[in-house]
């Protein structure tokens, strides 16, 4: 189980989280909302060790992650699906690919057979450039660079922004493929209400920097959760 406990965040003097505890436990899907500018992001970044938090624990399997550089957490099996894709658009994506080996032991170094059949394009589009595909398809391709790691956690930050709804829907059926074939937690960041309705476990909401609301799936259609989501 990932576990955040209490935690604050701060960017110089702006303070981004107040206070925000979180758990993701393995074999589940948990989604966090917010409208834009609320701290979602800032929340993946300290679990990731992008931005190091102020106050607070964050913790993996009881082993605490504070003071971890992003690499050393990838080790522990967290594995990132960064908003944006931020794929190597001159490498193939073959190469792309590749630049998940980082973290794993030289015999675990080769590309798992179930990325590709999540995702076919994939291994049709080898020797092409990751600058080529389109976004759907580069969507695709940071989540199967995730999976190289063998994480144990999959963490994804809006992982639907500017896809295509076909590309959407092969998105959600290899989120809720990991998650019931091999128990690994996944953790994402959404704001497409109806993507986390469908797949997730358990919800937090967030608003400006503090979850305001937490519970299953089902309370994302109460009152309370959604004056926290409307514009």
């Amino acid at each position: 189980m990932l576990t955040v406990n209490n935690i604050n965040l701060h960017y110089g003097a702006a303070q981004a989280l107040r206070g925000v505890s979180i758990e993701a436990p393995m074999g589940k899907i948990t989604c966090v909302l917010g409208r834009n500018g609320v701290g979602k992001s800032s929340l993946l970044r300290a679990i990731t060790g992008q931005h190091a938090v102020s106050a607070g624990t964050i913790a993996f399997n009881g082993e605490s992650l504070n003071g971890l550089a992003p690499f050393n957490r990838a080790k522990h099996g967290i594995g990132y699906v960064p908003q944006g894709r931020e794929i190597f658009p001159l490498l193939t994506v073959k190469e792309n690919l590749e630049t998940g080996f980082a973290p794993l032991p030289r015999k675990e170094r080769f590309i798992p057979d179930d990325i590709f059949a999540l995702f076919p394009v994939l291994n049709s589009m080898l020797s092409r450039r990751g600058g080529d595909l389109s976004g759907g398809q580069q969507q695709q391709l940071a989540i199967g660079r995730a999976m190289v790691t063998r994480p144990k956690i999959l963490v994804l930050d809006e992982p639907t922004e500017g896809i295509q709804p076909s590309i959407i829907k092969d998105i959600g059926r290899a989120i809720r493929y990991l998650r019931d074939s091999t128990g690994m937690a996944i953790l994402l960041v959404e704001q497409y209400l109806d993507f986390c309705r469908e797949l997730a476990d358990h919800v937090y909401i967030m608003d400006r920097g503090e979850i305001v609301h937490e519970g299953a799936a089902e309370t994302l259609d109460t009152p309370e959760a959604r004056k926290h989501l409307t514009v």
